[in-house]
């Protein structure tokens, strides 16, 4: 067991291409809502080294738009702070759900990747180890080709965004959902994974209806992100 869990966590050059080129379709996609960053950013009136600089350091799209509704003459920064945390706090889930694999990774690495981890390459990268081939070298491949696509797409929009200001005119809101949709029905089955998502949708719940407004995103991650912790723990101490 512990050679199977060593080669599941194998990182190499051919497996990081491999990634890029499996995300850089829906890659190419996620450009159009760069462009719609980049022409809000530009509205707002930020400078463009400040707009490429949030999407390259940031690439976090939800909370970039959440980021530009905030900006002002006077920045709200605690406000800005907890809203930007409560929009990634599902990477804390995604955090503990690769764990048992990232661990292995020397930090300069293990972070590297996880700079580069959104919902789509992470996603894929779970089915890859579901299915017992490694899933890192997708993971970071994966990610780079998102980066890339999403900071060109800022650029664009920035100077041409007048050309696609609305995605959801082109049904372009509807692509994620639908390739998340396929990577469940067609992925296996994962009992750690599945108690995960299922302790995090019970906590986010609970808290939806007697917590403050937003809370659950947070405490739904975190607590999803504590039992992946654990587990993955657990099962590498047993090995």
């Amino acid at each position: 067991m512990t050679h199977r869990h060593t080669e599941l966590h194998h990182v190499s050059r051919p497996l990081v291409w491999s990634g890029f080129k499996q995300l850089a379709p829906i890659s190419v996609l996620v450009t159009a809502f760069g462009v719609a960053f980049g022409l809000a950013a530009a509205q707002t009136g930020l400078h463009d080294s400040t707009i490429m600089m949030m999407s390259a350091l940031v690439f976090a799209g939800a909370a970039q738009f959440a980021a530009l509704e905030l900006w002002g003459a006077q920045i709200p920064l605690l406000t800005m702070i907890i809203t930007v945390f409560a929009i990634n706090a599902r990477h804390l889930l995604m955090g503990a759900t690769l764990y048992p694999w990232l661990r292995h990774q020397p930090p300069l690495k293990r972070y590297g990747m996880m700079l580069v981890a959104s919902d789509a390459n992470w996603a894929m990268s779970m089915q890859e180890f579901s299915r017992g081939k490694p899933g890192l070298g997708l993971l970071f491949g994966g990610g780079i080709a998102l980066w890339l696509f999403w900071v060109l797409g800022t650029w664009l929009g920035m100077h041409f965004g007048n050309a696609i200001n609305d995605p959801k005119s082109f049904g372009l809101d509807m692509v994620m959902g639908c390739f998340f949709l396929a990577l469940i029905v067609g992925g296996e089955k994962d009992v750690r994974m599945l108690f995960i998502w299922v302790v995090a949708a019970a906590s986010s719940s609970l808290a939806y209806w007697y917590l403050p407004d937003n809370s659950h995103v947070i405490v739904g991650a975190l607590a999803g992100g504590i039992v992946g912790t654990v587990w993955g723990g657990e099962q590498d101490s047993g090995h």
